[in-house]
């Protein structure tokens, strides 16, 4: 949607000690051309949503064409992001059946597969209830075949799974300890506030006012040290 995105990579990528870049999309747009020229400008990694290898429940969950999505992962894998992660949100009774057919696709591609339990964050609760489902089965089968597991300390000891010539990753709600105790990740709102809680709307620094009038990089570090003291678990004093 955005014309400028490889000028916007490109300036991000040029920032001195950035050691990651990457971008999460649905991936339509990927195999005109667009995969080649981000990963030229400075993208590193995608992560591409991919719910369904059917192309009905795709069209009905996405409003998209099943093709084009694949049309972009091929591109994005031949443009040799390392790694294309695969995103597919689990719904009961939507697409929990497809999930093999996912680790098979996966496998066929060299991307990594994300299996990820649907939130309660940002859903009504009817939709919620209706589409929730735990993904306590699929880890099992998982462990069952595993040839070694192992965590993302950075990603709140997300379970990463190394079955034969493919890897799943399973993503948990965010309401669980093991969430806040290992978060390390600072968000920044669309109007310019740091965020260091995900849950939380209470603990905003702003960011973007100190830069339009010109503040030092001085005081700017000192932003996001004072962003990152008001940072403390969710669920305190809950339990």
């Amino acid at each position: 949607m955005r014309q400028d995105l490889p000028e916007i990579v490109s300036k991000i990528a040029a920032i001195h000690g950035l050691k990651d870049l990457s971008l999460t999309t649905n991936g339509l747009l990927l195999g005109n051309g667009l995969a080649q020229k981000l990963r030229e400008c400075g993208i590193k990694r995608l992560n591409i949503s991919l719910p369904s290898l059917n192309s009905e429940t795709y069209q009905k969950l996405t409003g998209g064409e099943l093709q084009d999505a694949l049309d972009g992962i091929d591109a994005a894998i031949k443009a040799d992001f390392c790694p294309v992660k695969l995103n597919m949100v689990v719904l009961k009774n939507v697409n929990v059946d497809d999930i093999p057919d996912m680790i098979d696709y996966a496998r066929n591609t060299g991307a990594v597969l994300q299996l990820i339990e649907l939130d309660p964050i940002n859903v009504g609760d009817n939709y919620y209830s209706t589409h929730h489902h735990s993904l306590d089965e699929q880890e099992k089968m998982l462990i069952d075949n595993a040839l070694s597991v192992e965590k993302r300390p950075f990603m709140h000891n997300r379970l990463i799974y190394h079955l034969p010539k493919v890897t799943v990753e399973v993503v948990h709600p965010i309401e669980n300890t093991d969430f806040c105790m290992h978060c390390t990740r600072m968000r920044v709102t669309s109007d310019g506030k740091l965020k260091p809680c995900l849950m939380r709307n209470d603990n905003l620094t702003d960011i973007l006012t100190p830069i339009r009038e010109g503040a030092s990089d001085e005081r700017l570090n000192q932003l996001f040290v004072e962003a990152n003291l008001l940072r403390e678990p969710y669920n305190k004093g809950k339990y």
